[in-house]
C-alpha cells in the first residue's frame, strides 16, 4: 500500500514591514526652522495656555476675570462687582507688601489725592496678597479712605499683568471703565502709579504713554491674559506663521519630487 501523502502547511504570511519614514529633504528642513522661529508660541502657566495679553483700549469680560478676591474687611467679590458698584469704573493700584515703606508712600499719595482722583466717578482700590487683617491694619494706621483688595492666589494681579514671578507682585496700576475698556495698565513707583490716574482724570492723552515700560527701580511685570501669564502673539505673527506653513508645504514636494528616481 503507497504511504499517504500528507500536504503541508503553507506558512503563515508575515505582515509587511511599514514604510520607513519619510526623510525631511534640505529645502523642508530649512523651512521648517523659519517656521518654528515666527510661529506665535503660547506658554502654559498655572494649569491653562495663554498667548495675547490685556492691553490699553482693549474691552474685557467682566464675567470671571481676575476669579475672586476678598476685601480687608472679608467681603467676597470680583472686578466685575467693584465695577458695576462704581460710577465711572475701577482704579487698582497693587504693591508688593502692606506696611512697607515703599507700599505706605504708594498708599498714602493715593489717599491725599483721593478727591480729585474720584472726581469723576473711579472707585479707588488698593490690591495685594496680603491677609484681610494684614491689610486692615494697614488701612487702620494709615488712615486710607479706600478698600484694600486681598488676592493671596494672585488671580486678579495676574490676570491684570502686574504678577511678579514666581509669587511676587508689581507695584503698578490698572484702571477699566464701566463698559469693560482697558484705560490704562502700568507697573511703575508710587508717585508714576498716581499720575497715570491723575492724567486720566485730567483728561490727557493715555495711549501710548501709559503703555510705556516699567520704570528702572521697579521690576519688569510678566506678560498676562484674563487671569493666567504668557507671550503675546501678534497679527503680525500668526501672518508670518501661515506664510511659513504654505512654504514648508511646497518644500516637502520639491523634495520628494527630487528623491523620485529619474526615468532612463
Amino acid at each position: 500500500m503507497p504511504p499517504e501523502l500528507r500536504k503541508r502547511k503553507a506558512p503563515a504570511s508575515e505582515p509587511a514591514a511599514a514604510p520607513p519614514a519619510k526623510k525631511k529633504g534640505p529645502v523642508a528642513k530649512a523651512i521648517a526652522k523659519v517656521k518654528e522661529a515666527v510661529s506665535p508660541k503660547a506658554t502654559k502657566t498655572n494649569g491653562a495656555t495663554s498667548a495675547s495679553k490685556v492691553a490699553v483700549g482693549e474691552t474685557i469680560t467682566l464675567e470671571g476675570f481676575g476669579g475672586e478676591v476678598e476685601t480687608n474687611d472679608g467681603v467676597k467679590t470680583t472686578l466685575k462687582q467693584l465695577v458695576e458698584e462704581s460710577k465711572g469704573g475701577v482704579v487698582l493700584f497693587t504693591y508688593p507688601k502692606a506696611s512697607t515703606p515703599g507700599c505706605t508712600t504708594q498708599a498714602c499719595m493715593f489717599r491725599d489725592q483721593y478727591a480729585p482722583l474720584t472726581s469723576t466717578g473711579f472707585s479707588i482700590y488698593g490690591l495685594s496678597k496680603d491677609s484681610p487683617k494684614s491689610n486692615t491694619t494697614f488701612k487702620t494706621k494709615q488712615n486710607l479712605p479706600y478698600p484694600l483688595l486681598c488676592d493671596p492666589s494672585s488671580t486678579l494681579i495676574g490676570a491684570i499683568g502686574l504678577k511678579k514671578a514666581p509669587a511676587g507682585t508689581t507695584r503698578g496700576v490698572f484702571v477699566v471703565d464701566k463698559s469693560g475698556k482697558v484705560l490704562a495698565s502700568k507697573a511703575g513707583g508710587p508717585a508714576a502709579t498716581v499720575e497715570v490716574v491723575k492724567k486720566l482724570v485730567e483728561g490727557g492723552d493715555t495711549a501710548p504713554a501709559l503703555v510705556a515700560a516699567p520704570a528702572a527701580s521697579e521690576p519688569k511685570p510678566e506678560v498676562a491674559t484674563n487671569g493666567v501669564n504668557g507671550s503675546a502673539a501678534t497679527t503680525e505673527d500668526k501672518a508670518q506663521a501661515a506664510v511659513a506653513d504654505e512654504v514648508a508645504t511646497t518644500a516637502a514636494k520639491l523634495d520628494s519630487n527630487e528623491a523620485k528616481p529619474v526615468a532612463a
